[in-house]
């Protein structure tokens, strides 16, 4: 069975998504994680992703990654996101020109389970934030990597919706690049529990 393990780029106060101009004009803090990488820091990111991994990624990430890897050659981490295979939720399976691509079907949820069944490498979810969130729901993920920047930007798109039932994490381990940011890598545990009135 392979593991489903989500990676998201956030702030001290829970934003993600980097807003890159491309990606959002809208956002006024786009390209806030621009400042902090650094060759060292790429190098750790890529270690805590492995060599060899699969993606599990919703149609907007996989369109806004469609137009920049392919392009990139030349390095280990661009060379590991071209190879892998793209599992992509998605109602236009013919327009997955970025491949190796394969869509989860018509029901994203069974077609996930039935990926995660099979043999492989690790399934990587980067960005996709509303198939972030049903995977927390679902109970499907078994790691989350959070890659924390030293800011607080006070507004944007946050990892986790207050529509979704808490959740418990607990920290496997951590690194700290160069310019301060952590990357965090906790196991999934589930529902938060209540610890100050626990059942009899």
């Amino acid at each position: 069975m392979r593991k489903i393990r989500i990676f998201e780029h956030i702030s001290l106060d829970g934003v993600i998504s980097p807003g890159g101009k491309d990606e959002n004009s809208e956002y006024a803090n786009g390209g806030w994680t621009a400042p902090y990488r650094t060759p060292a820091g790429a190098q750790l990111l890529a270690e805590q992703y492995g060599e060899r991994y699969d993606l599990l990624l919703g149609r907007r990430t996989y369109d806004q990654w469609a137009d920049v890897w392919p392009k990139v050659t030349g390095g280990p981490f661009a060379d590991r996101l071209n190879a892998a295979t793209k599992f992509v939720a998605t109602h236009r399976p013919d327009s997955l020109n970025w491949g190796p691509a394969k869509d989860l079907g018509t029901d994203i949820l069974a077609g996930i389970r039935r990926v995660k069944l099979t043999g492989g490498p690790d399934l990587i979810v980067c960005g996709s934030s509303t198939l972030t969130s049903l995977l927390l729901e679902q109970e499907l993920v078994d790691e989350v990597v959070l890659i924390v920047y030293p800011v607080l930007l006070g507004r944007g798109k946050l990892f986790f919706s207050d529509s979704n039932h808490a959740r418990e994490l607990a920290l496997l381990n951590t690194k700290t690049t160069p310019t301060g940011v952590l990357i965090n890598t906790y196991r999934h545990v589930g529902s938060l529990r209540n610890r100050i009135n626990p059942p009899a």
